[in-house]
């Protein structure tokens, strides 16, 4: 029998392409894909960080800020009434709490009291002052008396001297030593009511003296007394300023003393203190725009403005700053607090809902110009 000779059986496709050699496989071109992809990816991701890090400056370490008013008692007392909530809303002058005002009016009574005293003495001082003065008065003339008698006293000793001579003897010796023992007891009259109107006009300087003593005890007297009346009025505790209330720990009952707190008033003016690295400070310059993104209000987006950078970095005002003069020293990047304004429109607007401690993060573009900014600034 014959048989039907086999075809050789040929590889399909191409004739002209060789086949692949053994042990070779193919590129995929699905991993060139992924491969390009991710080589362009890291290519604009690399030109977006080379971008931003040239034109814009942020921070993350960065918080809402507001002026937080401690109200404490000016004086020692008893809460009698407490007028406020929690987080409710107060104007400047609203009355917070009030104290038991007793002990301050009794001191304020008491006080009058002495005042109207020492007005009593006044008065009295006053009549002593009189009384003195007409006996200085009355020694005064005493003292004018006594000196016509003395006149008359060494007139008469002259007189009988004449008629007492060694050429004539008018009269007697007895007469003569008389006569002068009268001038000179007139003369000792004078001297000595002399120094009691001087001691009288002493008197006079001395009830003067005290008169004017009283006087000065009655102002000090006034002072205390309007101290004592303005401690009655610190019985009420009011509001400072326009805010909210907050960190309330004052009762009803409760005995405070001076200085201590009881309430916090915030302000709803608030601004942003963002703690830029002093590295990237160079591009700032006050007035220009900064982006502000609060982390508690995710959907609103604000703009701030540069108003002023702080005077030293926040090491400076720790309570236990860093000594760098030693031999261990390692350099750190410090933090300088810039302060960033709101809005006007925005901060009434959010009243309530932008409260101090808020994280923010804050970014600047720093192709702003200065001028553009100082413009922006001022309006």
């Amino acid at each position: 029998m014959s048989q039907t000779p086999t075809l050789e059986q040929k590889p399909l496709g191409n004739p002209s392409v060789a086949p692949a050699a053994p042990g070779k496989t193919p590129p995929n071109k699905r991993v060139l894909v992924v491969v390009g992809l991710i080589a362009i990816a890291a290519l604009a991701a690399g030109g977006r960080m080379w971008y931003r890090s040239h034109n814009f400056v942020d921070t993350e370490n960065a918080y809402i800020a507001g002026h937080v008013h401690p109200v404490s008692a000016r004086i020692a007392g008893v809460v009698t009434r407490v007028l406020v909530e929690d987080n409710q809303h107060v104007k400047a002058g609203d009355v917070i709490a009030e104290l038991d005002p007793a002990d301050q009016h009794v001191r304020v009574e008491q006080i009058e009291a002495q005042i109207a005293s020492a007005k009593q003495q006044v008065i009295q001082a006053d009549a002593q002052v009189e009384q003195v003065r007409a006996q200085a008065q009355a020694a005064q003339a005493q003292v004018g008396q006594s000196q016509a008698l003395a006149l008359r006293a060494r007139q008469d000793a002259e007189r009988f001297g004449q008629l007492y001579t060694k050429q004539m003897k008018a009269v007697s010796k007895a007469e003569v030593d008389a006569a002068n023992a009268a001038r000179a007891a007139a003369a000792a009259d004078v001297n000595a009511r002399r120094d009691n109107a001087a001691a009288a006009k002493s008197q006079i300087n001395a009830a003067q003296s005290a008169r004017d003593v009283l006087k000065a005890q009655i102002k000090v007297l006034q002072a205390q007394l309007k101290d004592a009346k303005q401690q009655v009025t610190y019985s009420r505790i009011v509001a400072p300023v326009d805010g909210r209330i907050g960190r309330r720990s004052v009762e009803v009952g409760a005995r405070v003393q001076p200085g201590q707190q009881l309430v916090a008033v915030v302000e709803d003016k608030v601004w942003v203190t963002a703690n830029f690295k002093e590295t990237q400070l160079a591009g700032l310059k006050p007035g220009q725009a900064v982006d502000l993104e609060i982390d508690a209000l995710p959907n609103e987006h604000l703009v701030g403005r540069v108003d002023s950078f702080s005077p030293a970095s926040g090491n400076q005002f720790a309570l236990l700053p860093a000594d760098n003069a030693t031999g261990n020293f390692t350099k750190i990047v410090q933090r300088v607090p810039v302060k960033i304004t709101l809005a006007p429109a925005d901060v009434q607007r959010l009243t309530g809902r932008l409260v101090p401690g808020m994280s923010v993060v804050a970014e600047v573009d720093l192709r702003q110009k200065a001028e553009a900014a100082r413009t922006a600034s001022a309006k």
